[in-house]
């Protein structure tokens, strides 16, 4: 496996709708907690990278108003039927082998997304350089490197086999040339960008219904690549499916650190 091999979870499985609805649950008040911190109002013009779901980009087209726009971009827009409506542009785009779809954005936002970009220092680049001066740049990106259990509380052999199945999802991921420790390094990567006014925070859900509910669909998208690199078996897959199913388990996920600053 290697990471021309495409994005590990893309957007066409049906687990992908499971995935994007237990994210928006499970993330957007933190995005949009950050969005509305960094005075996001009528008339902005935004640029949402590597989209995916529609929550975000349609909570931006409220905000934005008639007289604003959001251009949303991924190397997979086959999600976009559902959000294609003004002031909402949809166009494909890959935002570490392209230049950036246009400048003077007022606000660049990309989520869970540049840690699996192979060449990051060109995507943090093209968002950057599509700002206008006093623009602002929000990154958020999971960490799975400082808290790599999806079960914090490994006390039985349950939470053992689902921590044994993520280790291997981590592998896989890591093959593929994602960056497991990327979230951390955000805040200083903004500054040595040349972003001013730069901070950062962490969200960290250790248990709910969506923790599982991610778990359920991105083990099951993630299925036959566990199995085949022998990370797994389809005994220890089910075994755990039906785990995670009892609702008993207490999953968490990876951090995700939000870094935002400003364009000089």
């Amino acid at each position: 496996m290697t990471p021309t091999d495409g994005y590990l979870l893309d957007n066409q499985p049906t687990e992908a709708g499971r995935r994007f609805e237990a994210l928006s649950t499970l993330f957007d008040p933190t995005t949009f907690r950050h969005l509305e911190d960094l005075g996001l109002g009528l008339g902005w013009r935004c640029w949402e990278v590597g989209a995916g779901g529609t929550s975000v980009i349609s909570w931006l087209a409220r905000k934005v108003g008639p007289t604003g726009k959001v251009l949303a971009t991924d190397i997979d827009t086959s999600w976009a039927a559902a959000a294609a409506r003004a002031p909402i542009e949809i166009r494909t785009h890959d935002v570490g082998a392209e230049d950036p779809p246009g400048e003077g954005f007022d606000l660049v936002h990309a989520r869970l997304v540049i840690v699996h970009v192979p060449d990051r220092e060109r995507a943090l680049r093209s968002m950057i350089k599509a700002l206008r001066p006093g623009g602002r740049l929000l990154i958020e990106d999971a960490d799975p490197a400082l808290q790599p259990l999806i079960c914090p509380d490994e006390y039985g052999p349950e939470q053992q086999l689902a921590n044994r199945l993520h280790t291997g999802f981590r592998t896989i991921l890591a093959e593929r040339g994602a960056d497991l420790s990327y979230g951390r390094r955000l805040p200083r990567l903004l500054r040595e960008a040349g972003l001013r006014r730069v901070e950062a925070d962490a969200h960290f859900p250790i248990t709910s219904p969506a923790c599982t509910a991610l778990e359920a669909a991105t083990v099951r998208q993630i299925r036959d690549r566990l199995v085949s690199a022998g990370l797994a078996t389809d005994e220890e897959i089910d075994r755990h499916l039906s785990n995670v199913a009892s609702g008993t388990m207490d999953l968490a996920t990876a951090p995700m650190i939000s870094a935002w600053g400003y364009k000089e």
